[in-house]
């Protein structure tokens, strides 16, 4: 855990000072797109199931957490132009870096969940992936980046997530959970990147 933490803050604080022009780009973005925060914070459940609040830039209209479900589809009404931008490329996923160096999150582990879905989970589960740091990425983040456009497709897409996508992604978490290692953690980081 102590080198993962080393390998965490070794990549994360040189990675923020090098992005720093590029939050500075979003932020003023964001901000002449459509009126509200730079920042979207959502309450997500952490490690040894502790709540915490994840950094986002924000994709969608101000309160859209109140206008719709916690899922969003492809063609969410709610995605404003910027956000369809930010979220394609994933660069809304960046401020993340800043619970990473907070001690909240790590760069690689299971993706934090929101506590709505996170009671889907089976107990038997639960005592490994919350035993570890949630992370920016895993092996369920690249396997399900397009995860808006599989719950478009649906007509019912928050129960194609609780009965397809997320039973997959706790299998996926619990791989990673197995093998997890620093080489591991450097190949995933690779593959995100690509």
């Amino acid at each position: 855990m102590l080198a993962k933490r080393f390998f965490d803050l070794f990549w994360t604080v040189p990675g923020l000072i090098i992005l720093s022009p590029i939050f500075l780009v979003v932020a003023v973005w964001i901000k002449i797109d459509s009126p509200g925060p730079v920042f979207f914070r959502q309450v997500r459940v952490g490690r040894f199931e502790k709540p915490f609040l994840i950094y986002k830039f924000r994709t969608m209209v101000t309160d859209a957490e109140r206008k719709g479900l916690p899922l969003t589809t492809g063609k969410d009404p709610r995605i404003t132009r910027a956000g369809e931008f930010l979220r394609r490329t994933k660069i809304d996923e960046l401020p993340q870096l800043i619970n990473v160096v907070k001690g909240e999150m790590s760069l690689v582990g299971p993706r934090p969940e929101v506590p709505k879905y996170v009671a889907c989970y089976p107990e038997e589960a639960k005592s490994k992936i919350f035993s570890l740091r949630p992370g920016i990425t895993d092996y369920a983040a690249i396997e399900f980046r397009n995860e808006n456009v599989l719950l478009e497709a649906s007509e019912e897409p928050e129960q194609s997530y609780i009965q397809t996508i997320l039973p997959k992604k706790i299998a996926l978490y619990l791989r990673y959970y197995e093998e997890r290692n620093i080489m591991l953690d450097f190949f995933l980081i690779l593959k995100t990147i690509f």
